[in-house]
């Protein structure tokens, strides 16, 4: 089969490769007809994830169609189409019965390797390095999706691919970040970040009762999108967005502040410049510019959620900002089946725009050119599906 492979930094390539097998009796084997370029795979793309091996198949947001399953996998049926959950999770370990999928306890066979790095593993992840298992990704004809019984979603007649793939990653991502701001009718929320993942966290803040959204970029297509959704927007490179922030909540700041940008994030000035510099020598993995300021925005008491990826060490974190103003940090990985279903109901209740953020649609063949078009940031692309 054709699939779309890291061969190194800043070099993926469509390759031919073994087809996938069933290997475990709780395995399934989909025929993939819509998978996507996420932000979080540029970290990959750009060397910063450590463990990626040449050849590895990228992408971990995909769907299609079941066309073998495993002995045990009683609850899908060939020619089911399903969503796929980008986090893998067994469904009985004590992570999983607390409904925590992202950091189960089974499905990283390289847990040791996490473990040196984070303290303990999380979940096994498709297409995201060894680190997080090594599991072959979505970017492809077809992918074998362990724990089959656990993690895939059935699709329901008459919805298209492009209404429901996202819930395989950025929706239930955007909703989680949203949901872990613990909103309040009339909150003020503000979202460093309006790619995919912020854009859905703008709809999933008005959802849970925020009056007001202010969204942080510097694009303008992004920003125009923001707008089209109903948020207040900041330009970073014309304006100072702590200044902005408290004239615009009078002087408080925001109830909720959202990081949707993570471990490459940009800035300006000598702060933005030093991070730049400590990662590039590799005395800093990511870069906590957006990190930092959501943290000196956010009001006393309030809530600052980080949806975007990191993956290591950062420096000048202001521990002492969080403590003394009584700030609440809520993060990880988002534990996406446990969203699989309301989130479903609310893309068929036309709560979600799930299809404005679709800005490129390729045949798998193009997906070095998405990678290309979507981290530079050309032909105004917030975001590419592939079509194997």
């Amino acid at each position: 089969m054709k699939a779309n492979c890291w061969m190194g930094k800043n070099d993926v390539r469509i390759q031919n490769v073994p087809d996938p097998e069933i290997i475990n009796p709780r395995d399934a084997i989909v025929k993939i007809t819509s998978t996507a370029i996420c932000g979080s795979d540029l970290h990959l793309l750009d060397g910063f994830v450590p463990t990626m091996e040449k050849g590895d198949i990228l992408g971990h947001e995909f769907m299609g169609e079941i066309v073998a399953l495993g002995g045990e996998v009683k609850n899908l049926k060939i020619g089911d189409r399903v969503v796929v959950p980008f986090p893998i999770a067994c469904g009985n370990c004590y992570f999983c019965s607390e409904k925590l999928y992202s950091v189960c306890e089974n499905s990283n066979p390289n847990a040791w390797m996490a473990e040196k790095m984070w303290g303990h593993s999380p979940a096994g992840i498709f297409g995201y390095s060894h680190l997080t298992g090594g599991y072959a990704g979505g970017q492809a004809e077809y992918a074998r999706v362990p724990y089959a019984d656990v993690g895939p979603i059935k699709v329901p007649d008459g919805m298209t691919d492009e209404q429901v793939l996202f819930l395989s990653d950025i929706l239930p991502t955007g909703w989680m970040a949203a949901e872990n701001c613990n909103i309040r009718q009339g909150d003020v929320v503000a979202i460093w970040g309006c790619g995919p993942v912020g854009l859905f966290a703008i709809q999933s803040a008005f959802l849970l009762g925020a009056e007001r959204v202010i969204a942080i970029d510097r694009f303008p297509e992004r920003l125009r999108l923001a707008r089209q959704l109903k948020a207040e927007t900041l330009d970073y490179e014309e304006v100072s967005v702590l200044e902005a922030l408290k004239q615009m909540t009078g002087g408080r700041g925001p109830d909720a502040c959202i990081d949707a940008v993570g471990m490459e994030a940009h800035g300006l000035g000598p702060v933005a410049a030093y991070d730049r510099m400590k990662q590039a020598v590799r005395l800093e993995s990511d870069r906590p510019i957006v990190l930092r300021e959501a943290l000196m925005a956010c009001r006393n008491g309030g809530h600052v959620s980080i949806p975007g990826v990191y993956g290591g060490f950062i420096d000048k974190f202001p521990i002492g900002s969080v403590m003394n103003r009584s700030l609440t940090i809520k993060t990880g990985q988002t534990h996406v089946q446990r969203y699989l279903h309301p989130l479903l109901e609310r893309i068929r209740n036309g709560d979600f725009d799930t299809t404005c953020i679709i800005t490129h649609t390729l045949p798998l063949d193009e997906a070095p050119y998405g990678y290309d078009i979507f981290k530079n940031k050309q032909d105004e692309c917030i975001k590419v599906v592939l079509k194997p």
